[in-house]
């Protein structure tokens, strides 16, 4: 089962904080920001009636699937088209994540070979469970 979402806006060059404090205020707890160019020609200007900088941020926030809609709406309100930052914002599904560890999960068991022992990862998981509830 997916857990996970990827949020990216593109806001124009410098405005990536908007988006990340938007973002984090709902839950979001980082993202990257990749510098980037926008390639918008004239028509598409006339069509959003906006000037279109070239100069543009990317972020990409991964978050619980349960946050998305909160955080895209956030970054949309601080960080949208009608902002100084004249971002869009959009989500995609993500079908597996690994090297990121949930508040209420442990981390896997890698074995000998570098694969991932979900045996291993569960018991790990169920005594702690059992630690804290008997705490």
């Amino acid at each position: 089962m997916n857990n996970y979402e990827m949020v990216l806006c593109i806001v124009d060059a410098g405005f990536s904080e908007l988006v990340m404090d938007a973002a984090k205020e709902e839950g979001a707890r980082g993202g990257t920001v990749i510098h980037a160019r926008g390639t918008a020609n004239k028509e598409a200007e006339q069509f959003f009636h906006i000037a279109i900088q070239p100069d543009k941020d990317i972020v990409l926030i991964l978050v619980p699937a349960d946050i998305k809609d909160n955080v895209l709406h956030a970054i949309y309100r601080n960080a949208g088209l009608k902002s100084e930052g004249k971002g869009i914002a959009f989500s995609i599904a993500v079908d597996e994540v690994v090297g990121i560890s949930s508040p209420s999960a442990s981390p896997a068991t890698p074995t000998e070979d570098g694969k991932v022992d979900e045996k291993k990862s569960d018991k790990k998981e169920n005594n702690s469970k059992n630690t804290k509830e008997k705490k």
